[in-house]
């Protein structure tokens, strides 16, 4: 790994570790890193389908379908620092 890389990952942890201290996030976190740009934008997307969010663009309806039933996207506190932290591995790997 080089001196960069390490830097780069360690300032990414110096974010996420103090943010979602609790063990289950920590576990998240790990399987999170290992995932693609595709599997992340899954991940982040299949919790609000899960909660009846209202999709907007074709690419998600075609996986998800159109939702909208209540609670129409609303996250629980837990559910919110997920998608939070999938959304900064996708700002870290350029995803987007």
């Amino acid at each position: 790994m080089t001196r960069e890389r390490i830097s780069a990952t360690v300032s990414m942890l110096a974010i996420v570790v103090p943010l979602y201290a609790v063990t289950s996030a920590q576990a998240f976190a790990q399987d999170y890193g290992r995932m693609s740009c595709d599997e992340l934008w899954y991940e982040r997307n299949a919790i609000y389908a899960a909660k009846g969010y209202c999709f907007k663009t074709d690419r998600v309806r075609s996986v998800f379908g159109r939702g909208c039933f209540p609670p129409f996207g609303k996250l629980t506190r837990s559910e919110t620092r997920r998608v939070n932290l999938i959304e900064q591995w996708e700002r870290y790997y350029g995803c987007r």
